[in-house]
């Protein structure tokens, strides 16, 4: 088992800890540039999905996971920066330039719907966040002038100054390198005083605020991060597909991306990345296995949906640290065998003072 001895703050603050970790994200890293040589094209497509729903799973994690703000309307936060990039990217913008704008006006609205957030929270919140999520899918509907309705819109391929990225390779490496850059800024932003804010207004916000953590503010800033991050998602969502209308951004949506942190591990950056595997894998899983179900099974119309909510329950009820927990936990195990206690993990609920008067 490893052992690791901080002598000073710079070595606690450290991105990585130890050399194993530069070494097996050092193999990931390899794996993933030269994943357009050895996966098909199909499997490829799948890899990039999982990227960009890793940016938006990053974002809501930010929110939800570190802050303890959740929302059920994060879709919406997609649909705007989607269409906010494509609209200019069909108007001859560059693609940084648009995507720069979309990220923006994301954050913007983001700002405005975090202003709930400092006079509610918890299911309050979740339904301020749900009534916004619709109100923004019935204007993309109804603009048709700009959104063009429900019929929806194209989008033009990704133009960078001039270079057009017209394969799917090139599309692959674009998504990559926005997914890393998206990753080491929320890796550097947790371990900032802002960062450790947005964890002591999660932890508790009567500690925090006694603490001298200003509470309209960090909210507000993490509803702005978040939904920047959802909306740079969300143009490459839209360049993924090359067409976009707003059934695609519906409540539907936002459940997937709570189910995705929720699954992957709440309060983790690794939880959005492997929330992100299950969301894209499991359909394809479904699909593969239903041909060796019962017809009545196989063919039901509601299956999808029906195994999404027995693995939530699932999860929510025997793992709530999501996989990323149940990684840690067997990674113990194996670290500390044969010495490993059962109880090690278990849930210890404990209360301040001030939490009991609530």
């Amino acid at each position: 088992m490893r052992f690791i001895f901080k002598t000073d703050y710079a070595q606690d603050i450290r991105l990585a800890k130890h050399g194993g970790h530069l070494f097996w994200y050092g193999a990931l890293l390899l794996l993933l540039l030269a994943a357009p040589w050895v996966f098909a094209e199909y499997w490829l497509a799948q890899l990039t999905l999982v990227l960009i729903y890793s940016v938006a799973g990053l974002g809501l994690m930010l929110l939800a996971g570190f802050t303890g703000l959740f929302s059920m309307g994060h879709a919406a936060f997609l649909g705007v920066g989607a269409y906010t990039h494509a609209v200019l990217t069909n108007l001859g913008l560059p693609f940084p330039l648009a995507l720069a704008c979309a990220a923006g006006l994301s954050a913007a609205v983001g700002f405005l719907v975090g202003l709930p957030a400092l006079r509610v929270k918890g299911i309050y919140l979740g339904i301020a966040t749900l009534s916004f999520g619709f109100i923004v899918e019935e204007v993309l509907a109804r603009w048709e002038s700009v959104t063009g309705g429900n019929a929806g819109i194209h989008i033009k391929k990704p133009n960078i100054f001039g270079w057009v990225l017209e394969s799917g390779h090139e599309f692959y490496f674009l998504c990559l390198v926005i997914t890393v850059f998206a990753t080491l800024g929320i890796l550097n932003l947790l371990r900032s005083p802002t960062g450790r804010a947005f964890v002591a207004i999660r932890d508790s916000e009567i500690s925090a605020q006694s603490m001298g953590i200003h509470l309209a503010y960090y909210k507000t800033l993490s509803f702005s991060l978040s939904a920047a991050l959802a909306g740079i998602a969300g143009a490459l969502y839209a360049h993924n597909l090359q067409f976009i209308s707003p059934d695609q951004f519906n409540i539907l949506q936002s459940i997937d991306l709570l189910l995705m942190i929720v699954i992957g591990g709440v309060g983790s950056v690794h939880g959005a990345f492997l929330g992100a595997l299950f969301l894209i894998s499991m359909p394809q899983l479904i699909s593969m296995v239903k041909d060796f179900l019962p017809t009545a099974m196989g063919q039901a119309p509601g299956l999808q949906g029906f195994v999404y909510g027995v693995v939530l329950i699932s999860f929510v009820l025997f793992e709530p640290m999501g996989l990323y927990g149940r990684w840690l936990k067997i990674r113990t195990y194996l670290q500390m065998f044969p010495f490993y206690r059962k109880g090690m993990f278990k849930r210890q609920k404990s209360f301040q003072k001030s939490d009991r008067l609530k």
